[in-house]
Formats: C-alpha cells, sequence, structure tokens
C-alpha cells in the first residue's frame, strides 16, 4: 500500500463498540471468576459490565459518571452479551460499585491481556533479531483528597508543593507498537530506578531494551542483564568509564567501577557521539560487546527510538485523556489505580486496532494519522460493531503521519565523533 493511502491512527474517544473485540468479554468473565467478583444475581451495574465502563471512564475523563455510563450502555448494546438496566445509576452507585470492585480485577485483566503485538512482519518493531523496547517513567495528576494525598504525595519546588497529588508510573513500551505491556504504580517519593526492578520479569531474551541515564545503577542493570535481555543505555558524564580496548566502529570496552562492598564491575561497551549541529555529547553503555553484533552507528542512531515512548506516554496523557491539564477523577488511592488501569487497557485497545490495520497495509505503525481516524471512527461507528479490527482499514481514509525522529529504519543522520567515538 502506498504512503497516500490512509490507515487508522485511533486515539481519543473511539467506537467503543471495537472494545469487546481486544478485550473479550470471556477473558473478562475469566478474571472475574478467578478474583472472586462475579455477579451472581442481577445488579443496576454487573460487574463484566462495569469493566468495560471504567475503561470507557479512562478515556471521557472531560464527561461525567453519569454521561459515560450512558454511552457504554448505548454503544456496546448488541455486542457484549450481559444484562444492564435501562436506568442509569447515580453517582453514588457508580462510586459503591467501582469500589466494590477494586483495582485488582483491571490489573490483573491488564496482565493477562497485554503483552507486546509486534511480529517480524510490523514495520520497524525490530532491530535485528530483537524486539525494540524502551523503559521510562511519568506522572498523573489525581484528585485532590486526604486518600490520594497519603498514598501519592505531592512534588516540591522553591514554589512549593504541586497542587494536586500525583501518581508515579514506570512503564515497559513495545517502541514498534507504542503498546505499554508493563506498569508499576508508585507515589511522587518511590525512584523511578526502584520502581522499575517490579518490570524485569517482563523482559525476555528477543528484547533491546532502551533506558535514560536516570535509570543506569550497579544492581538494575546486573538484574536487568540476568534477564536475557539486550540492554543499550544512556549513562551521566560523570560515569567513570575508563577506555580498555578500542574497537573498529569507534565503540570502546569498559568495566564500570563497583560501589563500596562489591567485588566487581560490570563489563560493557561505550559508545559516544554528538548529534551534527549540537554540542551534547550522548555516553550510551550496552551489554552488546561485540560490534558485529550491533555497530556503533546503529545503536547510536536507535537511542533515539526512545523518544516514542514519550510519544506513547503522550497519546495516554494528553490525547486519550482529553488533554494535559486533566486529573484523573477518582478521590480513593484504589480507585486511582483502578483508572489508570482502565487508562492503560483502553490504549492497548486502541493501539492494537492500529497495528492490525498497519500490518494489513504493510505500513509502519507510525505512519498512521492519529486524530483522523478518530473522526472516522466516530462517523462510522454504528458499522464498526460488527467489524473485526482489521477491517477498519478499508474505512478510513487520510494523510499518513511521520514520526519527527525517524530513526526506526536507521536513515542516515549525521553525527560527529566525540572522542573517537562512533560516526552515524
Amino acid at each position: 500500500m502506498s504512503s497516500s493511502s490512509a490507515l487508522p491512527h485511533i486515539t481519543g474517544k473511539f467506537a467503543l463498540p471495537l472494545l469487546p473485540q481486544i478485550i473479550p468479554p470471556a477473558l473478562v468473565a475469566q478474571v472475574l471468576a478467578d478474583t472472586g467478583h462475579t455477579s451472581h444475581r442481577r445488579r443496576a451495574l454487573p460487574t463484566d459490565f462495569l469493566v468495560y465502563y471504567i475503561i470507557a471512564l479512562a478515556l471521557f475523563l472531560q464527561d461525567s459518571c453519569r454521561e459515560v455510563l450512558r454511552l457504554v450502555q448505548e454503544d456496546l448494546r448488541g455486542v457484549v452479551d450481559i444484562a444492564v438496566q435501562p436506568n442509569v445509576a447515580g453517582k453514588a452507585a457508580i462510586t459503591q460499585a467501582r469500589t466494590k470492585l477494586g483495582s485488582t480485577v483491571l490489573q490483573t485483566l491488564f496482565a493477562r491481556l497485554v503483552a507486546p503485538r509486534a511480529t517480524p512482519a510490523t514495520r520497524g518493531a525490530y532491530y535485528r533479531q530483537w524486539r525494540i523496547t524502551t523503559l521510562d517513567g511519568s506522572t498523573l495528576a489525581t484528585a485532590n483528597s486526604p486518600s490520594n494525598a497519603a498514598a501519592f504525595g505531592y512534588s516540591g519546588s522553591k514554589h512549593g508543593p504541586s497542587a494536586f497529588p500525583l501518581a508515579r508510573l514506570v512503564n515497559l513500551v513495545e517502541a514498534g507498537t507504542h503498546i505499554i505491556f508493563g506498569t508499576v504504580i508508585g507515589a511522587w517519593r518511590d525512584g523511578e530506578s526502584t520502581l522499575a526492578r517490579g518490570l524485569l520479569p517482563l523482559l525476555a531474551p528477543d528484547m533491546l531494551l532502551l533506558a535514560d541515564r536516570g535509570f543506569y545503577g550497579h544492581r538494575l542493570w546486573a538484574e536487568a542483564t540476568a534477564t536475557g535481555a539486550a540492554l543499550l543505555w544512556r549513562v551521566k558524564g560523570n560515569l567513570r568509564l575508563p577506555v580498555e580496548r578500542r574497537l573498529p566502529d569507534g565503540s570502546y570496552l569498559s568495566t564500570t567501577t563497583p560501589p563500596t562492598g562489591i567485588a566487581r564491575g560490570h563489563r560493557v561497551r561505550v559508545i559516544e557521539y554528538r548529534l551534527a549541529g549540537a554540542r551534547t555529547v550522548y555516553r550510551l553503555i550496552t551489554n552488546l560487546l561485540d560490534p558485529a553484533d550491533a555497530p556503533a552507528p546503529d545503536l547510536a542512531a536507535l537511542y533515539h527510538e526512545r523518544w516514542e515512548h514519550e510519544g506513547t506516554l503522550d497519546e495516554c496523557k494528553t490525547h486519550l485523556r482529553g488533554g494535559a491539564q486533566v486529573r484523573l477523577r477518582s478521590a480513593s488511592a484504589d480507585l486511582v489505580r483502578q483508572e489508570i488501569y482502565g487508562l492503560l487497557l483502553a490504549h492497548f485497545a486502541v493501539r492494537a486496532v492500529m497495528h492490525d490495520a498497519a500490518l494489513a497495509g504493510d505500513e509502519d505503525p507510525d505512519a498512521l494519522s492519529f486524530m483522523h481516524t478518530v473522526r472516522v471512527l466516530r462517523r462510522k461507528l454504528p458499522q464498526l460493531a460488527a467489524l473485526p479490527p482489521s477491517a477498519v482499514v478499508r474505512l478510513v481514509g487520510g494523510r499518513p503521519h511521520r514520526c519527527a525522529t525517524g530513526t526506526r529504519r536507521l536513515q542516515s543522520r549525521a553525527a560527529r565523533p566525540a572522542g573517537g567515538a562512533a560516526t552515524h
């Protein structure tokens, strides 16, 4: 398919009937049963319906709880085989039902459903044999309540504390699809590198993990390496990395200085470079010690795929959430966690549809228009209820969009060596 052929790039208030196609009702029912939350009698808000409602609630933060409930009742009628009373429950009843459900159901559903989705046929998802994966953190503003303040806390500066409690998130993202397949939720005071340890079990030997300089530490690097994953992390300029042996591609081998009480450091390969016209020296380390496996120019270009993570967070925090200034609405810490997992599940549903459409059209997912598809999905909403995700491609037209970096295909970008560094 030519680049002028539009494929869906979905975000925001997408067609709710697509949710059950990506998040199967049978899986929802199984998770509810396993966590002891199955509805055994008719309720105004059955638990299986409530799961889909919470996911939609995360998408419509600017609308009232009752309005979102009405939308879900209308849009999922006939798509999800669940009985919902026609009356719209009040805000108190909705909060009570959400509180009884708790966050464990959504967290379990996320853990069982969401995983990297790219295949070898997905454009831009792999470098050689490795799936490009990114690690980074962010924060979400929550409602100003005693429960949220105690659980998450406020950021501080010379101007005083932040206006709202902030939940800290650390995520793993499959760069090629923008799918967030791992998340740890903590308080503002929690360090990102500490939270990141909870994500390491999700790494696999077929992954190449990119991370910024705030994550490097002796222990985290050791535990990440033990997973078998390839690592490419930026490190601070003051990290002592003596040159032990120069390599033909301009990189060099070194050994990190271990903390006090640790017998030895980590054997790493160091890549230093500047982008053309810039003064900043990028300093990367990798556990891929042989340049034949991954030449320094390739890794220097590949590191900038980390910005795909920023774009993914923007999709969640700005486009899906309805704007950077929109806060999570829940007043209790457990419901904040429930709301976050609802947001992540909604983002996965959107990105899964996008990936399938890109795969069907032999396009890089980055080439898909973001908001254009939202408008098309709204217009086509009655038709979409009966369509599989891959069929959406035939309904959408528009102009493709490329990401700004364009590094995924490792296209040539001038970079000057910094003290024997690789050029690229």
